[in-house]
């Protein structure tokens, strides 16, 4: 393991912004868009996606600074289990394979709360 981060909010607060219809196309890249457009936005989907972008941004230590918010997207995979996709910057940075990102998501009615991983691959010997 090379870090950790952590992040909670309160769903209400998403909620509330979810009525900005500029909110979700600034936080949510295409298909992490698509997927939750699926769901019908449910409110503790979209919380616990702006958390995981949060625990990434403090696993890598850097927050979001020269990266858009966008560039980290939390997909699901066929059986639900959520995983970081990156495109941009964020994948030029972190996305070349000396890096791995584990997700776990989690929300009560009032929360929603994500914690990231970040793994430092060994360096390939030849």
């Amino acid at each position: 393991m090379y870090s950790v981060g952590i992040d909670m909010v309160e769903i209400a607060r998403i909620k509330k912004s979810m009525k900005n219809p500029r909110f979700l196309n600034f936080i949510l890249g295409e298909e992490e868009y698509d997927q939750l457009k699926n769901k019908n936005f449910i409110s503790q989907s979209v919380a616990a996606n702006f958390c995981a972008k949060e625990a990434f941004a403090k696993a890598v230590g850097t927050g979001f600074k020269g990266l858009d918010i966008k560039e980290v997207q939390i997909l699901r995979n066929e059986l639900g289990r959520p995983y970081v996709f990156l495109s941009g910057k964020a994948l030029e940075i972190w996305g070349k394979g000396e890096y791995e990102f584990s997700v776990s998501l989690t929300h009560t009615k009032e929360f929603a709360s994500a914690v990231v991983i970040c793994f430092k691959n060994e360096p390939k010997k030849e």
